[in-house]
């Protein structure tokens, strides 16, 4: 069954003037009158309503842990004043970047006459990216950790009240027969916003010492390949590279390795 169809079978049966809600076993919106809300996280559309089918043990919490994530490494510094930079630091700064930005501008210029048009496009679409991603930060492998809500089926149906100060948001939800799906029908009339909403944000996991030995020590090793696949009876040799057609100027070709001859120890 299309979900387009089903969408409109739907709100044929339930044209009246409530919040209805057709979500999966892990409280993810897969039909709703407003499409912005599909595919969205229940408690991110609306919290009082997933705080409710919490508390009630429709919904329980469950911790996952992603050991592949990439995060921000933390600042050591031990207060909010940036290092004392000497001159000669700033100057050797200040010289890689005028290099830099000087390499950038012959780029722009078609100094480098020889290339063909796609290849000097390729060549600053590559120097324009590797300059935006030392303006980043850079990202360290880590561990994260963040929660997941799966439906008990035990529960097939309830309903109850939730109290939003002012007013009782009513509610009914009830599972679809023979599928993983949730109907849930609420009242719009009463504002709930007091509640937080519910996210799925993921957290670092910070070990302590001892922890994160034990941790590095049972990751497995990764297996090389037992033969290595340099190449392929099918592939052209000719379509790769284009190396042959390269011609630069000596002057040129100095230019970036005057802009990394300065000893980095210097910069830091």
């Amino acid at each position: 069954m299309r979900l387009e169809f089903l969408q409109r079978t739907f709100w044929a049966a339930t044209r009246q003037s409530l919040d209805c809600f057709v979500i999966d076993n892990n409280g993810f919106i897969l039909i709703s009158e407003r499409s912005q809300e599909m595919g969205r996280f229940l408690g991110e559309v609306d919290g009082a309503l997933m705080t409710q089918l919490l508390s009630m043990g429709v919904f329980s919490q469950v911790t996952m842990y992603d050991y592949q994530a990439m995060c921000k490494p933390s600042n050591h510094h031990h207060s909010a004043a940036r290092p004392l930079v000497s001159p000669i630091s700033a100057l050797l700064t200040a010289t890689r970047w005028l290099v830099n930005e000087l390499l950038l501008l012959l780029l722009e210029w078609s100094a480098w006459g020889s290339w063909h048009a796609d290849s000097k496009a390729e060549a600053k679409a590559v120097f324009h990216q590797s300059h935006k991603h030392k303006k980043q930060d850079m990202l360290q492998p880590c561990d994260t950790q963040y929660p997941v809500f799966v439906h008990q089926t035990a529960i097939q149906e309830t309903n109850g009240a939730i109290e939003c100060g002012a007013c009782q948001k009513i509610f009914v939800m009830q599972q679809i027969p023979s599928s993983n799906l949730l109907l849930l029908v609420t009242d719009p009339t009463c504002d709930c916003s007091i509640f937080p909403l519910i996210l799925q944000e993921a957290t670092e996991v910070k070990y302590n010492a001892s922890v994160k030995c034990d941790r590095m020590r049972s990751q497995k090793l990764r297996r090389r390949p037992d033969s290595c696949h340099a190449f392929h009876p099918e592939e052209n040799a000719q379509d790769c590279g284009g190396t042959s057609d390269l011609s630069a100027l000596l002057p040129m070709l100095l230019l970036p390795l005057c802009a990394w001859v300065l000893p980095p120890q210097l910069l830091r």
